[in-house]
């Protein structure tokens, strides 16, 4: 018992060491970015158009990008990956034919590097179907790319609802369909949002696939069908392209993150909500 017991404490001892350095290197990251760029973040900064290649100015036309392209990817993404979801959840067996060959193709979907999704992009919105570079054909790419991340997340969800809910929903006589949409999903809401969650912080952080769908050009586009630069776009090309851009790529990147954090907490404050009405 005693070697059983040392055995769990070193356990214990080896998996909070982990997890505290995970935490260390979060708030390193963190710390960095607030040190470096959060000095320069203002309202003029946050409103106001870039000047001089992006060395003074602002980032307004970027965040509006940002905002714009996250828009048309989980507009996309999010109701085909959930419908796909409560289909492989509801309507498919663990022996179906045609739902391993789904999981296998969202899993393949999943490791495709995001450069390949930007070349894919450019070839098949900005070519074949001519909308150019543009804010709707960067979206779109990133739609591609989320698709296997929220629908797979989703169908877990969904999948780990208790099955006695649905059994007590049958015994009072309600349908598949009610119970899926009163009992299932708002029961899955929470992990569901973590799979939103999960899209954003990948929309929010893409570059290679923008680059070559969305543009460069940093100005403030009038409608998705104009080009437009995006945070993390802004933040590679003022630290890779232009000298003497690092300060104004830290600023532009701890504006990102405060996006980021945010966003997700507007998302867990949501599904708390409805989740509580729910009920």
């Amino acid at each position: 018992m005693s070697r059983r017991i040392l055995q769990e404490r070193i356990a214990t001892v080896i998996l909070g060491a982990i997890a505290a350095l995970i935490i260390g290197i979060l708030l390193w990251i963190l710390a960095d970015i607030a040190y470096r760029g959060l000095s320069l973040v203002s309202w003029e900064f946050l409103t106001s158009e870039p000047e001089r290649a992006g060395l003074s100015g602002g980032i307004a036309p970027m965040i509006v990008s940002t905002l714009l392209i996250l828009a048309v990817a989980l507009g996309f993404s999010i109701p085909i990956s959930l419908a796909t979801a409560v289909w492989l959840a509801e309507r498919t067996r663990g022996s179906s034919v045609v739902g391993r060959l789904i999981r296998i193709s969202l899993e393949s979907l999943a490791a495709v590097p995001s450069i390949v999704f930007g070349l894919f992009g450019n070839a098949f919105f900005c070519v074949l179907l001519e909308m150019e570079y543009s804010i709707l054909s960067g979206g779109l790419t990133l739609a591609c790319m989320l698709l296997p991340i929220i629908t797979r997340v989703s169908e877990e969800a969904i999948r780990a609802v208790p099955s006695e809910y649905q059994l007590a929903s049958a015994a009072v006589g309600l349908s598949r369909t009610t119970t899926l949409v009163r009992i299932t999903l708002p029961s899955a809401s929470p992990a569901l949002a973590a799979g939103v969650v999960l899209g954003i912080g990948r929309t929010l952080a893409e570059t290679a696939a923008l680059i070559f769908t969305a543009g460069y050009v940093a100005r403030m586009p009038s409608s998705v069908f104009d080009s437009g630069r995006s945070l993390s776009v802004h933040i590679y090309d003022m630290a890779m392209n232009v000298s003497g851009g690092d300060s104004q790529a830290y600023a532009t990147a701890a504006v990102l993150v405060g996006l980021l954090l945010i966003i997700n907490a507007t998302a867990v404050g949501l599904v708390r909500l409805t989740t509580g009405v729910a009920r």
